[in-house]
């Protein structure tokens, strides 16, 4: 089976991007900063990551850094999932090393767009 790992500060958030992504066949983690979700990460990488980008300790651009630089960093399929919707967060993002980009709000349509846009499904 898949694996998502969903990094989110909002309970709200990850709890109804959990419900999306388990209907999508994912087994699913959650971190709710970007520490936790490095440190996810360093123990076992996800097949995908639905990351925010506004969040305590370390945010979604500086987790997204760090992801790439990990022995294998490069596999997961990274959607940033955030409220940040001007082109220069999108640019900065997708350098980076996003792979696709998702406004909040969201739903089942969006999320199973862009992970079939980035091979995930």
């Amino acid at each position: 089976m898949k694996t998502c790992m969903i990094v989110d500060d909002s309970s709200v958030i990850r709890k109804v991007a959990r419900r999306i992504v388990e209907g999508l066949d994912f087994q699913v983690t959650e971190a709710e900063d970007g520490e936790q979700a490095l440190e996810l990460c360093r123990r076992e990488l996800p097949n995908a990551i639905l990351l925010d980008w506004n969040m305590p300790k370390m945010d979604g651009y500086d987790f997204l850094r760090a992801l790439r630089r990990l022995p294998g960093g490069d596999r997961p399929r990274v959607v940033f999932c955030t409220t940040e919707n001007d082109v220069a967060h999108i640019a900065k993002a997708l350098h980076a090393g996003a792979n696709e980009y998702i406004m909040k709000p969201f739903d089942k349509d969006i999320v199973e767009a862009k992970f079939q846009e980035v091979g995930l499904i």
